[in-house]
């Protein structure tokens, strides 16, 4: 499966999708980017004239990158409509802000992937290569039938 492959299967769209490019991915790990662009209209009312990235969106931006996009690439082509994903874990240190017109890279190394849980250490830089954040996310992916 090709990167631009996985990013197709993402269950996102504009303006939920926060995955732009994938740079690497393998059973071990991926890395992939985000351009933050200004008119984002979450920047309208957080901090007014003076907008900074939430720190929700930052911890989303990690989530598509560091675990459903390796989430994808790990069950290939198993993973479809009917594929569900859920977020069962989030525990992310913020370190710095980011602005708009800023672009992150997102540097995610898998921790374990069984039972369809998928555990990974994460971590966002900018592109002066400082840590923005990092933490740990796990989700669970399971057939749709299965939750219903």
């Amino acid at each position: 499966m090709t990167n631009q492959e996985i990013i197709a299967k993402l269950p996102y769209s504009k303006p939920f999708l926060f995955v732009d490019e994938i740079l690497q991915i393998n059973e071990n790990g991926v890395e992939g980017t985000y351009y933050f662009d200004e008119h984002l209209d979450f920047y309208k009312g957080h901090f007014k004239d003076n907008p900074v990235t939430p720190g929700v969106i930052l911890t989303e931006v990690m989530a598509q990158i560091g675990l459903v996009c390796l989430g994808i690439f790990l069950l290939d082509y198993s993973f479809n409509s009917t594929t569900s994903i859920a977020l069962t874990l989030s525990e992310i240190e913020f370190l710095k802000p980011v602005f708009p017109k800023e672009k992150v890279i997102v540097i995610s190394e898998k921790v374990y992937f069984r039972f369809g849980k998928l555990k990974c250490k994460v971590i966002m830089k900018n592109e002066n290569g400082e840590n923005v954040c990092t933490g740990t996310i796990a989700g669970i992916m399971v057939s749709k039938s299965e939750i219903t």
